[in-house]
């Protein structure tokens, strides 16, 4: 060891409390401190203006970013209670939430307002009750005007303004296209939202999207499905069902085209499963028994590995699968594969084999057209 060690004790520890700890370590609340870490503001601040929708508390959200900058977002749900406000605003939660199957996060860690706040220059609460306006402003998560009357309202809500602080974010800007695919995705995911994101940044008209999708991942499908070649039946096949055994439900929808390749993803509790899991296995599990049942020998058989070649089923599909669960379990800290029990894979195979089953049996030439298919691919390949 060298004569000119460093010596390191306690005195050496620095510990950052609250809102300055999100500060000083912007990256490990919202990614980054570039534009990755500006959309997940977003995100954090919209994450309970959605669950109002999905409680049935509001009927829409509304985000627009705005001409200086900022960003607002707004719901027609009731108003916050003051002392909540203030405890979702200042307070850094205990731990990162896990959401059961009727809450969407959609931030990083489920930190939500405070996160918002801290890495503000200024932020800004409206909230509509009562037939008045209150409003409460802050200053890098740091309170400059407490609750005052601003005049009367109509309605009830809750209305959040942020800016996002150049100190932290420097000329990092919002891409509207990356905020626009992820509210798609949540509203295709969930019937009941309603999104609308507005720009107001140029001069020009204003930019704008609504999304609501009543038909859920079946619309989502026939979304990706639209560069993806003829289809091969002219209908997306779709279910959701409750399965008790692995606590939650599961939605599927999925067609099959005259292309090469793929496209399935796969969500749990409305988060992106990039690298899949065990309701992904689960779907191709059951792709597999009703395609099989259907064709008898003349479908080659799965092999033991559901990703290799010779599973000949996901030749030309695009699909969806959504799971909804009371207790999701994540490997590892991305989230980006689901995991658990068995029941999970085993549940959402015993789903897919019955409903697809009971749709072959009921139109014989759809199942015609997609064996058709997975035996043009299996000789291809």
């Amino acid at each position: 060891m060298s004569k000119d060690h460093i010596e390191y004790d306690a005195s050496h520890i620095q510990v950052l409390e609250g809102l300055e700890a999100i500060r000083k370590r912007p990256g490990m609340y919202v990614g980054s401190d570039g534009e990755r870490g500006l959309h997940q503001l977003v995100f954090e601040v919209a994450d309970r203006a959605v669950n109002e929708v999905l409680a049935g508390r509001a009927g829409a959200v509304d985000v627009t970013l705005t001409a200086d900058g900022s960003v607002r977002v707004a719901d027609d749900g009731p108003a916050l209670p003051a002392e909540e406000a203030d405890a979702l605003l200042c307070r850094l939660p205990a731990g990162r939430r896990h959401a059961g199957r009727h809450v969407v996060a959609l931030g990083l860690g489920g930190t939500g307002l405070c996160v918002a706040n801290a890495l503000s220059s200024r932020l800004t609460t409206e909230l509509r009750h009562d037939g008045v306006r209150v409003l409460r402003e802050y200053e890098r998560g740091e309170e400059v005007t407490p609750p005052a009357p601003a005049g009367p309202a109509s309605g009830t809500g809750t209305m959040i303004t942020f800016r996002p602080d150049p100190e932290i974010f420097g000329t990092a800007a919002y891409a509207f296209d990356v905020l626009a695919d992820r509210f798609r995705e949540l509203a295709f995911l969930n019937r009941a939202l309603d999104v609308t994101l507005t720009d107001r940044r140029t001069a020009a008209e204003p930019r704008s999207e609504r999304f609501r999708f009543p038909d859920g991942a079946r619309e989502f499908v026939a979304f990706l499905g639209a560069g993806a070649g003829a289809p091969v039946h002219p209908e997306v096949f779709g279910f959701e069902r409750e399965v008790p055994a692995m606590g939650g439900t599961v939605e599927v929808a999925l067609r099959w085209h005259d292309s090469p390749g793929e496209r399935v993803l796969s969500f749990a509790n409305s988060s992106p499963t990039p690298d899949g899991g065990t309701h992904a296995e689960g779907l191709r599990q059951g792709l597999a028994a009703a395609v099989g049942a259907f064709a008898g020998a003349r479908v080659p058989p799965p092999s033991a590995e559901p990703g290799s070649a010779a599973f000949g089923v996901g030749e030309g599909l695009v699909a969806v699968v959504s799971v909804k669960l009371d207790r999701p379990e994540f490997r590892g800290v991305a989230h980006a594969v689901l995991g658990g029990p068995a029941s999970v894979r085993g549940g959402v195979a015993e789903a897919v084999r019955e409903e697809l089953g009971a749709r072959f049996a009921r139109d014989r030439e759809t199942a015609a057209a997609v064996v058709g298919r997975l035996l043009r691919g299996s000789r291809r390949a």
